[in-house]
């Protein structure tokens, strides 16, 4: 075989030759694109103008040159526009080939709806860059790319990272400043994420030389001032900006060699990206209804193939691109479908960080925020850690909100462990700690322990993250406490759990049921205590239904054990003492339940958590003096309708046995009603009061830091001065402060009337803005926003573990845990979802990787 002399130059023949194929080429194209348009004109092809053409001197690889037609190519084929001078047999290219036209589109149809309203010629909807360590070998198709994308340049509030050293990247290095004081953009830098480095653009596109601004980037922060300055000078630099500035200028006008090339691409790039923006839309659909994508199997038009290919399908009966697409798919035109599961997993984590990177700009435009975390187990018995911010906006008047900014698995739940990961968690995100101002957990000892736990550990590096518990979780242990207290109390939720279990146990006892009363009773959760309230209100207003039906039970049951246990039950809920603790327990919860329900509102605040539990102490200390006599009114009138003796049986008192000679025997209580009025109702209402001063006590003293910012119209002088200077060192540290204490309490002094006497900080706050007295009073301007800053449940985060069992249930335990956070940041953030710009997305999509297909 004979074999040319590789580095004999081509003659001037060769050069002949090869530009008549091209405009051979370049006539069967220019035909194939006028059918894609829709012209039924045929145009006779005219040869190309020099301009378009390289001339003498000029860096012929810098332009993209067509390839030669396949020798087994028929003469009536249509070709497939390749802008690589390469065989697309010999080499992996990963960037996009489009695919022929369709042979069944009419001459007239316009295939494809255009977005943008440039020529097809240049596509400048500019898809974000792939990061610069990971771009692909270079030659003209994929410099081509990278030139019509353009350089992606950090953002001005991208906040780089530090090393050991202290040392990191600056905004400034992406400017040049003049001898006149002038500063100059450096568009041809670059800065990689993945390498912590810089690249520069033009020279990784078309030098062939190896250095650090090409290779393995620049990261010598040190001296990267003058190494840049030193580089951007040098003759080699300036020809490669040159050259794609020359380049870039030719694309946007359309005067490459391939420009039909380039235009039929265009077109193909702008049917993915409507093929991409409906799957897109599909799953955004389905993850806000918590509904799952896949199916048994992965093929369209199969049976049990899932939700996600089953709307490709609806869709492509009534829209024309997804038709096309999934006629393409069938036929097997095209191997890139784009319809699998690891395309699923990379559109819901780019939708998720769209909606991550909006939460996150609210979060530092509001710059204060607070930390809400829980931890739950999910159905594959992983701790998940739900990660709420919570802010107030500024836009157009002051408003709570909480982020919820996804799961985190908690390989341990130690303080320790659980303060690291929240704290690389913000780290992820690029939020500053030392913005913080409030954290809120339950009342676990690894979250508020006092030495170990994880609010503990903030604190000694944020100290200004002041710890607040969760108020609706600590009611919730006040009365647990109560119910600790009493045997009474005890053994009357043990009877009410054993009615629900003898009646859900059997569908014919439960119709039984139904048929008497018209609300079902309820079981109760162990750690939600305020949930008991539906337990017994269901006996509270049914007593009597409730035990005909057991009576009905009893007699129609045929399994002994069941009759003895029904007639037990029955016997027990027509007792006088049943009815007693019925209506006590009943008046107790439903008047912490109405508290609890208002304490978990997103826009609770300090002040108003604290007003609340005041005043159901209060209640709860008046009903202690009347509360028993009312209840035996009310249970002797349940014992009428169940037409049973109101009467107290005294059951037989127990003496107790004397260890020392000088102990006086016990007084016995003959009256049973005394007896149960002093053991069950004086013990349970007592222990409510005392456990809500105790268990409240951390949060009222957070609360009195801030109470001069409402109380300040009745405080004297001198005691307004001391709690603003002590609110000011309550937010310092470090030699930095919030607030400057002597500043506030004149601005409170000459603070103008207010429209009511008892305003809270929130309207406070909406006060100053609609008055736009920020400028006037601006320590009270930030004091009030650091104050509704201030958590005072996680009940944002309980809500977060409902869309956790909806998402990840049992037929979808094996979920990876990126695809349940993208998941659940879609469904609980909807509001977030529904204002996305697809066009956004898919060019997160496009620039996660050099794939197949351009967007």
């Amino acid at each position: 075989m004979k074999r040319g002399n590789p580095n004999k130059k081509p003659s001037g023949a060769h050069w002949k030759r090869r530009r008549k194929r091209e405009e051979e080429k370049l006539q069967e194209n220019r035909g194939a694109l006028l059918k894609y348009l829709g012209n039924p004109t045929p145009t006779t092809a005219q040869p190309e103008s020099t301009a378009s053409l390289p001339v003498a001197g000029e860096n012929v690889s810098l332009l993209p040159v067509p390839s030669e037609p396949a020798a087994t190519q028929s003469a009536g084929e249509t070709l497939v526009p390749s802008t690589t001078t390469q065989s697309a047999a010999s080499e992996n290219i990963s960037l996009p080939v489009p695919s022929e036209p369709t042979a069944t589109q009419s001459a007239g149809e316009t295939l494809i709806p255009s977005t943008t309203t440039q020529s097809a010629a240049c596509d400048t909807t500019k898809a974000a860059a792939v990061d610069p360590a990971d771009w692909p070998s270079m030659y003209d198709k994929v410099r081509t790319e990278f030139v019509s994308r353009g350089p992606y340049q950090a953002k001005p509030h991208f906040i780089f990272p530090k090393r050991q050293d202290g040392r990191s990247c600056h905004h400034q290095y992406f400017y040049r400043k003049l001898v006149n004081g002038e500063r100059i953009k450096r568009s041809w830098l670059l800065y990689s994420q993945k390498n912590d480095s810089l690249y520069c653009f033009c020279c990784k596109l078309f030098s062939q030389k190896e250095y650090k601004l090409i290779s393995a980037g620049l990261n010598d922060w040190k001296n990267s001032h003058q190494l840049l300055k030193t580089h951007e000078n040098t003759p080699e630099h300036t020809k490669h900006m040159e050259s794609w500035k020359e380049l870039e200028f030719r694309l946007q006008k359309g005067q490459t060699i391939d420009r039909t090339e380039m235009a039929l691409t265009d077109i193909e790039r702008k049917r993915w990206r409507e093929v991409v923006t409906r799957l897109v839309a599909i799953i955004q659909s389905l993850a806000e209804r918590n509904m799952g994508l896949r199916g048994t199997c992965d093929t369209l038009n199969k049976p049990n193939n899932g939700n996600f290919l089953k709307e490709v399908e609806l869709m492509a009966m009534f829209d024309p691109v997804m038709k096309e697409h999934v006629a393409k798919v069938e036929r097997g035109a095209s191997h890139t479908t784009y319809l699998g599961k690891n395309i699923q997993n990379e559109l819901i984590e780019c939708i998720g960080e769209r909606i991550s990177a909006h939460m996150i700009e609210e979060i530092k435009k509001a710059k204060y925020y607070s930390i809400i975390l829980d931890c739950t187990p999910d159905i594959s018995h992983t701790e998940q850690l739900s990660v709420i911010l919570r802010i107030v906006t500024m836009e157009e008047m002051p408003q709570v909100k909480e982020h919820f900014m996804g799961f985190l698995v908690a390989e341990e739940s130690t303080g320790e462990s659980l303060s690291s990961l929240i704290l690389d968690r913000l780290q992820e995100l690029n939020i500053p700690f030392e913005d913080c101002r409030g954290q809120s957990y339950d009342n676990g000892a690894n979250m508020r322990g006092k030495n170990k736990g994880v609010q503990a550990r903030l604190l000694e590096l944020n100290s200004r993250a002041l710890f607040v518990p969760c108020g609706a979780h600590t009611l919730n242990l006040v009365l647990a406490d109560a119910a600790k207290s009493s045997l009474d109390g005890t053994g009357y939720f043990g009877y009410l759990q054993k009615l629900f279990t003898l009646f859900s146990a059997s569908t014919k006892r439960w119709d039984i049921l139904m048929s008497h009363v018209t609300t079902t009773l309820k079981s109760w959760s162990e750690t939600r205590w305020e949930s008991r309230v539906n337990s017994v209100e269901a006996v509270r207003y049914q007593a009597q239904h409730v035990r005909d039906a057991l009576l009905e039970v009893r007699d129609k049951a045929t399994d002994i054990m069941i009759k003895i246990e029904a007639q037990s039950l029955a016997e027990e809920v027509g007792s006088y003492r049943f009815s007693i603790c019925t209506v006590v327990w009943y008046d107790i919860l439903s008047k912490v339940k109405q508290v609890s329900k208002v304490m978990q509102s997103v826009s609770m605040q300090l002040d108003i958590a604290v007003d609340l539990l005041r005043k159901t102490k209060a209640t709860l200390e008046d009903y202690r003096a009347t509360g028993f006599a009312s209840a035996q009114i009310s249970a002797k009138d349940m014992c009428e309708d169940m037409d049973v003796d109101a009467v107290l049986k005294e059951k037989r008192l127990r003496s107790t046995k004397r260890q020392f000679s000088y102990e006086a025997p016990d007084e016995p209580m003959a009256n049973a009603l005394k007896k149960m009025e002093v053991t069950f109702f004086n013990r349970v209402v007592d222990v409510c009061i005392t456990s809500l001063n105790e268990r409240f006590e951390h949060l009222e003293e957070v609360q009195a830091k801030f109470g001069v910012l409402v109380n300040f119209p009745e405080l004297p002088r001198n005691e307004l001065t001391k709690q603003c200077q002590t609110l000011s060192n309550t937010l310092s540290s470090g030699g930095q402060s919030d607030i400057d204490g002597k500043e506030l309490a004149l601005e409170l002094m000459n603070f103008p009337t207010l429209p009511s006497p008892t305003m809270t900080t929130l309207e406070l706050l909406v006060f100053l803005e609609r008055k736009n007295l920020r400028e006037v009073y601006p320590n009270m301007w930030v004091a009030l926003r650091i104050d509704v800053t201030m958590p005072v449940t996680v009940a944002s985060a309980e809500r977060s573990f409902s869309k956790l069992k909806l998402i990840k249930t049992y037929l979808r335990s094996t979920m990876v845990q990126e695809r349940l956070s993208g998941l659940a940041i879609i469904s609980i953030n909807s509001d977030f979802s529904r204002q996305l710009s697809y066009e956004d997305v898919i060019d997160d999509f496009a620039a996660k990787k050099s794939r197949r297909v351009q967007f």
